[in-house]
């Protein structure tokens, strides 16, 4: 992948033509050939752009205020040349040099740019939504436009630089006029997008999709000599009443802010006064943002201080198990002139960020106590971004396990904790678990016989963070978490489903069977850490556990994966004394001789063990011989299920 687009030749005025970036040359492929029907988002995009430029410069003049002089009234200009068939898009932002050109419209600078690509190539219909959402909505104009030219000034520098592209691989890049800093971009339109020519058009998309946007939106009007007429409401959405502001309007914002094209799945807008006063407008998605696993786990609620914009990356504003939410937090407590480095352990900061985090998560539980089954969307969503928090937040930790779901064995739908424990059964000590990569499989495992036999609930986890959260929290009201695939879940307090009030008889132990693990124990040798009788199986002859003080297994496979662990450790091979082979071999194994007579038996008994695991036969072929041996010598044993 280019990092950066590359100069290709010198036109004859000068001009500089370059390269796309490969990622961008497929992007606007897609955009250039798709059937999306809602083009009009492409002006929605842009006048965000023009809002965020604006938004920056009102923060750089903090420092500066000479790069505001002479023109300090932020605006947002439309106009539309019907004979021309241009439409122009123009602010007096913070502008571009010529390198911020080439960067911010030549590639895809931010990182997962491939995987971004992608997932927008895998849905051409309706991947043109995450465009935006991605940083990059500029690229949208291509679903209106057969060229487009961009003429920017930076703040504070004198130079200005034309960019210009049909979008079918090449830009060019040439200096330019323009009339002070700002950016203004002219689309040149498509035979079939005429219709955003229309000033009725244009004021209709703009009222619909930017009416929140703080920056007063002008449209040039049709008669000569009128002045420019003001369409937005051009005040900060989150600083209006409540009362005053519809679900539209709400929604509309959250596509501004969010580059979204779903609906969000909650709305929280408030105001907190007191010692420390801040006011929030907070959204969480309906749809799962494509790079919410990203490493850099980043923020993206927008910091504000006295409605003016300080940044969009301010770590220390939320939590990243969080950093599902979009939105706006604006505070008066700060000081205007706040750099971002002293945004770090900032006690106001920290104050607000605490608040916040106890604000969304009371939201979620009431969500999640009065309706269930929107919860249940929200969970599959977010769950495994919002556990991360149950190993980082200690603060936090107890009303996040209060939020937290999971699938069990006991049915369909996700469970509380409290409600486990509520149905935990008499002579059970502790919250059973057991994780792997696919729900399917591990339901399926050979564990969890004996819990069902007993109707005890077992917790099915499938994230990878449930590894490192369940050792952090260790216990919830006195019950700790035990892991079915080690060795000390131990059943025998618990009675079968099926047994009677009374004590249960346990049937006496099968003859032999002290001989037959004597026998595994000496064949098997270093391959088993121990043989021992299970009482967690029901079906299956056997079963591979891990030991107390060894590693979980399937937190084995994860670090194995990352190749963070290179030794597997060596497993408890337990065999179920109530199963026909077992029972079959333990009398075998009291015969002269068994010992011999019996090895490969022994061998395929911890190979089954390891693929019912789904690990990997360590000798294939060593398994093959003794398979082939056992068939030829004909070992038939009635009711095994092997």
């Amino acid at each position: 992948m280019n990092d950066k687009a590359t100069t290709e030749a010198n036109g004859p005025n000068g001009e500089t033509k370059m390269e796309f970036q490969a990622e961008v040359s497929r992007l606007l492929d897609i955009v250039a050939h798709s059937l999306y029907s809602d083009r009009e988002i492409f002006l929605r995009e842009l006048i965000s752009n023009a809002s965020d430029a604006c938004d920056r410069l009102r923060y750089a003049a903090l420092t500066d205020p000479a790069l505001t002089e002479g023109d300090s009234d932020f605006r947002i200009e439309i106009a539309a040349d019907t004979d021309a068939k241009t439409l122009t898009i123009s602010d007096n932002g913070i502008g571009m040099n010529r390198d911020d050109l080439i960067e911010n419209l030549g590639t895809i600078a931010r990182s997962g740019t491939a995987a971004f690509v992608d997932q927008v190539a895998g849905d051409a219909d309706s991947g043109v939504s995450l465009i935006g959402q991605f940083g990059v909505g500029f690229y949208a104009s291509f679903m209106v436009a057969d060229s487009v030219s961009v003429v920017t000034q930076r703040a504070g520098e004198t130079d200005a630089w034309r960019w210009t592209s049909d979008g079918k691989g090449s830009f060019t890049v040439d200096a330019a006029e323009r009339d002070g800093r700002g950016t203004t971009i002219t689309l040149h339109l498509r035979e079939d997008a005429t219709e955003f020519l229309e000033p009725e058009r244009l004021r209709g998309i703009i009222k619909t999709y930017s009416d929140h946007i703080s920056i007063p939106i002008k449209l040039a009007a049709s008669a000569d000599g009128e002045a420019p007429d003001t369409v937005n409401e051009a005040s900060a959405l989150w600083t209006r009443p409540r009362n005053d502001i519809d679900e539209k309007q709400y929604t509309e914002f959250y596509h501004h802010v969010a580059h979204a094209m779903d609906d969000p799945w909650m709305t929280l807008h408030f105001r907190v006064e007191g010692v420390i006063e801040y006011t929030g407008l907070l959204f969480i998605p309906t749809s799962r943002p494509f790079d919410i696993f990203h490493p850099d786990r980043k923020s993206m609620v927008k910091l504000y201080v006295k409605r003016v914009f300080i940044t969009d990356d301010c770590p220390d504003l939320l939590p990243a198990w969080l950093r599902f939410l979009r939105g706006v937090i604006d505070t008066e407590d700060l000081d205007l002139n706040v750099s971002r480095e002293l945004l770090q352990k900032n006690p106001v900061l920290a104050k607000i960020r605490s608040g916040l985090t106890k604000r969304v998560l009371t939201a979620l539980e009431k969500k999640a106590e009065k309706e269930p089954e929107e919860f249940a969307a929200f969970w599959e969503n977010f769950g495994a971004v919002l556990k991360e928090g149950l190993y980082e937040d200690f603060e936090h930790r107890e009303q996040l396990l209060k939020t937290t779901r999971f699938r069990s064995t006991h049915g369909e739908g996700l469970v509380s904790l409290a409600e486990y424990v509520g149905r935990m059964k008499d002579g059970q000590d502790a919250i059973f678990y057991i994780s792997g990569d696919d729900l399917d499989t591990i339901s399926r495992s050979p564990q969890l016989e004996g819990f069902r036999d007993r109707d005890v609930e077992v917790l099915l986890l499938t994230d990878p963070v449930d590894e490192f959260w369940i050792p952090s929290v260790g216990v919830y009201e006195t019950k700790p978490f035990k892991s079915v695939t080690r060795g000390g879940a131990d059943l025998s307090a618990i009675k079968k489903k099926d047994a009677d009030n009374d004590d249960e008889d346990k049937p006496a132990e099968p003859k032999g069977m002290g001989n037959l693990i004597a026998l595994l124990k000496e064949t098997l040798g270093d391959a088993v850490k121990d043989v021992r009788s299970s009482d967690r199986l029901t079906s299956s002859a056997v079963c591979l556990v891990a030991d107390d003080s060894d590693i979980d297994m399937n937190l084995e496979r994860l670090l194995k994966q990352h190749k963070q662990l290179n030794e597997t450790a060596v497993r408890i091979l337990e065999i179920n004394p109530d199963h026909a082979l077992i029972q079959d071999l333990a009398a075998r194994a009291q015969e002269d001789g068994a010992g011999e007579r019996l090895a490969d038996a022994a061998h395929l008994l911890l190979d089954q063990a390891r693929v019912l695991e789904g690990e990997p036969v360590p000798d294939p072929a060593a398994f093959a011989r003794r398979l082939d041996a056992v068939i030829a010598t004909g070992l038939k044993v009635s009711g095994s299920e092997s």
